[in-house]
């Protein structure tokens, strides 16, 4: 698994990408057949503070392309909502790629 965090108006720390790769072990834990992933941290010049941290990701799965991104006034929190999409749509794809049509190996 290939594992990219990139930072835009940010320096990613190794305090930062420790915490962004222990958050991604709950996919990996998921599903197995994670190939690449790529996390975009962002912070915005906007002037109100609601909503300037922004974190995306693109996961490349067997077969299909995820990609969710959140934006909140912490990074940290964005993460959390980050990853919680994320779960949510690894979850949906893992059970559209299992085999439901288990009638067919029964002996009678």
């Amino acid at each position: 698994m290939n594992l990219t965090i990139s930072g835009h108006h940010l320096e990613v720390t190794p305090a930062l990408r420790n915490y962004v790769t222990t958050k991604l072990d709950r996919i990996t834990r998921h599903f197995d057949q994670v190939v690449d992933i790529r996390v975009l941290l962002t912070v915005e010049k906007q002037k109100e503070k609601e909503r300037r941290q922004r974190a995306e990701c693109m996961i490349h799965v067997k077969g299909n392309d995820m990609f969710a991104e959140s934006a909140h006034e912490d990074l940290y929190a964005a993460l959390d909502e980050l990853v919680d999409k994320l779960d949510r749509q690894v979850g949906r794809h893992k059970t559209r790629i299992q085999d439901h049509h288990c009638d067919a190996k029964r002996v009678m």
